[in-house]
């Protein structure tokens, strides 16, 4: 299922004007508060009325202004996710859960069984939204949201309103959706590290444009985009998890090189994405020895971009994947770093948070 969306609109002191292909999977709108990225699933939710555009979902056109066609947002069956459950609070989770099954009319909806299974449920179900904590709460707006039956869901910056600890809590349940749920998903996310580990496309935005659409490997090392800012900075590499040693450490192996990171839950052979920050990264233009540092992967730059400031950007192919470097000019300078050169990128094993390890995309 494929949702295309073509927009142009204007804001008091901002215009928004793109179009791109949102294919299965979770589609994340990346960019900083203010690109468009809530103007965009509100058109698409039939929230806001574009000045002109075209947006279809498999197939079914939603909005033709040439045509004058809009569908109303009833219509749609599209579920939305917001940072706050918007639970029913009067109701339990069993009847809220039952209260999406309803909005589906006779015969449709997911099995509750599944549902509740997939996104740990059950101990929940005769407890009132009082009672839960925020990740609790949103992974029940998202069952809720799933037994409605939609062709689409949208989620708009779902874990914004949660601490980190529930950030941790409900980010497996996201990805398990994105793998099990079949249903496709727009995701609106400024957070580097949740688009590393979700997104199956990333839509890079700013200013209401469009900067890149493409795989996440590949938009997050472009330092042409850096929808974050360069303090956000930082590649996604694959790899699987070779073993758990008795130290604390998982070993894995991605593209032949082995990473060292703090224990990580998944079992020897599971696919795992690690976003490695640019900011973590060291370049040597030999072999490093003598270091306390257990990654070290051998590649070769690619670029080398600086602007204003003192920093430079160093993007490298390494067997891995590829690496973001954030380093000084000086340091660029003096390694006479320059594209085709061999460099090792050394990281800390420590360096890699917990939040920066999500489980791969499913058969990847």
């Amino acid at each position: 299922m494929t949702l295309s969306v073509s927009l142009t609109h204007g804001f008091e002191g901002f215009d928004l004007d793109l179009a791109f292909e949102a294919p299965p999977g979770v589609t994340v709108l990346f960019g900083r508060s203010g690109s468009g990225k809530t103007s965009i699933v509100n058109a698409v939710a039939g929230l806001l009325r574009p000045r002109s555009g075209r947006i279809v979902l498999d197939g079914e056109v939603l909005l033709d202004t040439g045509s004058g066609i809009a569908l109303p947002p009833h219509r749609r069956r599209i579920g939305a996710i917001f940072q706050d459950g918007r639970l029913f609070p009067h109701l339990t989770v069993r009847q809220n859960l039952a209260y999406g099954r309803w909005f589906a009319g006779a015969g449709a909806g997911a099995e509750t069984d599944r549902v509740v299974e997939m996104l740990g449920l059950g101990p929940l179900l005769d407890r009132r939204p009082g009672r839960l904590s925020g990740g609790e709460k949103q992974r029940v707006a998202i069952g809720r949201a799933l037994l409605a039956a939609p062709r689409l869901l949208l989620a708009d910056e779902p874990l914004a309103a949660l601490d980190e600890a529930r950030k941790a809590e409900i980010l497996p349940y996201f990805e398990r959706l994105r793998d099990e749920a079949q249903v496709p998903i727009l995701y609106v996310s400024h957070a580097p590290a949740e688009v590393a580990r979700l997104a199956t496309t990333v839509v890079a935005l700013k200013d209401g444009r469009l900067l890149r659409q493409g795989p996440a490997a590949e938009v997050l090392a472009d330092p042409a985009v850096l929808p974050a800012g360069v303090r956000g900075a930082g590649a996604v590499l694959e790899a699987r998890v070779v073993a758990h040693h008795e130290d604390g450490l998982s070993e894995l192996e991605a593209g032949g090189v082995p990473l060292f990171l703090p224990r990580v839950g998944q079992a020897p052979g599971a696919g795992l994405r690690v976003r490695i920050a640019a900011q973590e990264v060291i370049l040597s233009r030999e072999v490093p020895r003598g270091l306390s540092a257990l990654n070290i992967l051998p590649g070769e730059v690619e670029a080398v971009t600086t602007g204003r400031g003192p920093g430079a950007l160093v993007s490298l192919k390494t067997p891995a994947g590829p690496i973001l470097a954030r380093v000084t000019r000086r340091s660029a300078q003096a390694l006479d770093l320059a594209p085709g050169v061999a460099v090792h990128a050394i990281v800390k094993s420590v360096a890699i948070a917990p939040e920066d390890v999500g489980g791969a995309l499913s058969g990847g």
